[in-house]
């Protein structure tokens, strides 16, 4: 037995000796195979036709190493949106398999920081991933004129080093940066794109003091999605989303930020403690984002911009409170990568992974 046993850990070290010294060898042909892997995904050409929505951000300004910021990558048929780009959405954009060239454009639900911060890095790999020869085109409510303009303006010397480093037919300078395409909101809702048997409809919310903020609806051949944008419970996106199918929606627990703005006090930290008591006044808690979707008749609801930070799915329950007692339907805690699509040719709601 004892010979047995010093056979074995020979074997052992002996592997382990012959994995070390070709650690640099192995190491090329994993990496080789990860290129082949990632460079071949092409997640837009696998999908039927109908209408999809990926979660490239579900969190908030508070740090989370497992999410992003807002961001939510929409696709109806052959056209490709994204609503809202927060911080690490263009990673998360390109790790689930989709090329930011070929975006047909962005969607801003408000101007909040987190929501936009990530635009600078998405509109590089738009122009730069595809050769694109037109800006990004980005469309919210007026006002988004500024945000563009300093993106622009803050990526301006680095386009100019792109296109003398790697030439006009890589990096066409006509490509660079986004392009403002403001609407008015002339009542409560209001179409401000058709294209290709898509129809998107913004709709107001309410987020005071932050205005304009708005969601957006978008029907494709007969299959319906929501995105609430930040909003407390309200009764304008209930009736503009009515008769949705999918409505994801933003979501706070107020018990949860509450423990989080005692803790604060106790530390001294009034500042960042009086931050906690703000915030929850102008967000919805998932019972409000349940009797939402109740109102609305949606089938599925999915939660993101998830506050406070949840590190666990553990914390789900406690996050969700009474929610799941306020609709019908199936309530989805939002995680990035989540995948939700609804083909055209039925009426289910398929759920995936893409990260």
């Amino acid at each position: 037995m004892r010979k047995a046993a010093l056979v074995f850990i020979g074997l052992i070290a002996v592997l382990a000796i012959a994995v070390f010294a070709f650690q640099a060898k192995l190491g090329e042909m994993l990496f080789q195979r990860a290129v082949e892997q990632n460079t071949a995904r092409d997640s837009m050409a696998d999908l039927s036709d109908g209408l999809h929505v990926g979660l490239c951000g579900t969190g908030s300004p508070m740090p989370n190493p497992d999410r992003a910021g807002p961001c939510n990558i929409v696709v109806a048929g052959e056209l490709m949106f994204v609503v809202d780009i927060g911080e690490g959405g263009n990673r998360n954009i390109a790790q689930m398999g989709f090329n930011a060239a070929d975006l047909d454009g962005v969607f801003l639900t408000h101007f909040h920081s987190d929501h936009v911060d990530g635009l600078g890095p998405l509109q590089l790999f738009h122009w730069t991933r595809g050769a694109s020869t037109a800006p990004l085109p980005v469309y919210a409510p007026e006002g988004v004129e500024a945000v563009v303009d300093g993106f622009n303006a803050a990526y301006a010397t680095d386009d100019t080093y792109r296109v003398a480093h790697h030439g006009e037919t890589v990096v066409p300078s006509a490509g660079g940066g986004s392009e403002a395409r403001p609407f008015v909101m002339s009542g409560s809702s209001q179409v401000v794109f058709e294209a290709q048997g898509l129809t998107v409809t913004a709709f107001t919310v309410d987020h005071e003091p932050v205005a304009p903020a708005v969601g957006y609806r978008f029907d494709y051949r007969g299959r319906s999605l929501c995105i609430s944008g930040d909003t407390s419970k309200s009764a304008n996106l209930e009736r503009a989303c009515k008769g949705v199918e999918l409505l994801v929606h933003e979501a706070l627990q107020p018990a949860l930020v509450q423990e989080l703005e005692t803790a604060l006090k106790a530390q001294g930290n009034a500042n960042a403690a009086k931050i906690m008591f703000d915030i929850v006044d102008y967000h919805a808690s998932p019972a409000d984002a349940a009797e939402s979707a109740q109102e609305t008749g949606a089938d599925m609801l999915v939660l993101t911009h998830l506050v406070p930070p949840l590190p666990s799915a553990f914390l789900y329950p406690a996050f969700l409170g009474d929610a799941e007692n306020r609709c019908a339907g199936p309530i989805v805690v939002g995680e990035d990568g989540m995948f939700f699509s609804m083909p055209a040719k039925n009426d289910s709601i398929e759920r995936s992974e893409l990260l």
